[in-house]
C-alpha cells in the first residue's frame, strides 16, 4: 500500500543506508501518529529509533517505482548465510510452487561454515516427495546460498489461533 498522509517512510539496510526501489530494507516510519519513544528508557529508544527519529518497525519491505510499499518479511526472521540476507518468505514461495508441497516454513539453523543455513519445514501432499527432490527444485529456482540445506517433513506446521505459522516453535 501507500504511506498515510504526513507519514515519512524510509527503507534501510543493516548499516542504516537507504535502499533502492525494488530492494528489501527495514521499514522505518516517522509521523504524528508514531510514538516518540519509551518513557524513561533511553536504551530501548536507541534500539528502536534511528538517529534522525524514524521508528524501526522490524518489517522488511520493498518500495516500488509507483511509490507503493509491500511488506515481504520480518527482520527477526531473516537468515544470515555467509553474510547474505535470506528472507524466509522467498524460500517458502518457491517451495509452495512445488506440486508436492501443501505449505512450508523456513528458519535459519546454526552452520559452522556459513554462520546460518536454511532449513525448511514442509507439509507435503504425498509421501512420494523426498527431501532431495525439493532441494533440487529449490536449486533450480533460487540463488545457491538460499537453497535449503535441510528439509524436515511434518504432518502440520505449528500455528497461532488465527492461523499464523509460528516460526519460533520451529527454531526450538
Amino acid at each position: 500500500g501507500f504511506a498515510m498522509p504526513s507519514t515519512d517512510i524510509v527503507l534501510l539496510d543493516e548499516r542504516d543506508n537507504p535502499v533502492a526501489d525494488g530492494e528489501p530494507g527495514e521499514l522505518c516510519v516517522r509521523g504524528p501518529q508514531v510514538m516518540v519513544g519509551y518513557w524513561n528508557r533511553p536504551d530501548a529508544n536507541a534500539e528502536v529509533f534511528t538517529d534522525d527519529g524514524y521508528f524501526r518497525t522490524g518489517d522488511i519491505a520493498v518500495r516500488y517505482a509507483n511509490g507503493s510499499y509491500q511488506i515481504v518479511d520480518r527482520k527477526k526472521d531473516m537468515i544470515l548465510v555467509s553474510g547474505f540476507n535470506v528472507y524466509p518468505a522467498e524460500i517458502e514461495a518457491v517451495c509452495a510452487s512445488h506440486d508436492g508441497v501443501v505449505e512450508s516454513a523456513c528458519v535459519g539453523v546454526p552452520d559452522e561454515r556459513t554462520g546460518e543455513a536454511v532449513k525448511v519445514f514442509v507439509v507435503r501432499s504425498s509421501d512420494a516427495l523426498k527431501a532431495e527432490q525439493l532441494i533440487a527444485y529449490c536449486r533450480d529456482n533460487l540463488t545457491p546460498y538460499k537453497v535449503p540445506r535441510q528439509v524436515e517433513f511434518l504432518a502440520e506446521l505449528p500455528k497461532s489461533p488465527v492461523g499464523k505459522i509460528l516460526r519460533r516453535e520451529l527454531r526450538g
